[in-house]
């Protein structure tokens, strides 16, 4: 663990951290959750954020470290995973890009800083795929850094859902999700075409 540690400060590349932050903001779309949040305010739900994050943030974890391993005990490789999970991508930017709902995310009353907040929405399937798809692209480190980066800017949104509100307005966060649907339409296609290829070609 130490020589890990010594190893990525001394291999330590920004860039590619914020490369990751940038991937997984586009999928967890931090901004195009906010309608999602505000509507469960509206209906009386209480939204904790520090639960919130701690529990998005521990589920991620979990397929950080050990993702590769699950999929293994299920006969799962990361390739097929990783063109499914695409998949999954794909029909979240449509939902971003067209205006539709695809994925109901409705739990149980009283519950809303775990479900839907922390899983599915924030800690759901198309984060699963990144983590395990991008495991080639990016160190385990630079990956967990990432995810310390997005659970921050959650936390102070959360935190801030009312004033990003009057400051974006409901035109600004609906170009904003618009714009990030589009990017993650074009990374779920991308994911998919690389995984299938390399799927075809190995049988």
């Amino acid at each position: 663990m130490w020589n890990t540690i010594v190893s990525f400060i001394t291999n330590f590349d920004f860039l590619k951290v914020l490369s990751a932050f940038i991937v997984f903001f586009q999928i967890i779309d931090p901004l195009g959750s906010l309608p999602i949040i505000l509507n469960l305010e509206a209906k009386g739900q209480k939204i904790q954020a520090e639960k919130v994050v701690i529990v998005a943030f521990a589920i991620m974890l979990v397929f950080l470290f050990a993702g590769e391993w699950i999929l293994g005990f299920l006969g799962v490789d990361a390739k097929s995973f990783a063109a499914a999970g695409a998949i999954v991508l794909f029909l979240m930017a449509l939902e971003m890009v067209c205006d539709i709902e695809i994925f109901k995310n409705a739990g149980p009353e009283g519950t809303a800083s775990i479900v839907p907040l922390a899983f599915p929405l924030f800690a759901g399937p198309g984060i699963f795929t990144a983590l395990v798809a991008f495991g080639v692209e990016y160190t385990q480190m630079e990956m967990l850094l990432a995810c310390l980066l997005i659970m921050i800017f959650l936390y102070v949104e959360l935190k801030a859902t009312k004033w990003i509100q009057r400051v974006f307005g409901e035109a600004g966060i609906y170009i904003i999700r618009k714009f990030f649907g589009i990017v993650l339409l074009a990374i779920s296609v991308k994911l998919f075409a690389e995984n299938i290829a390399s799927l075809v070609q190995l049988n």
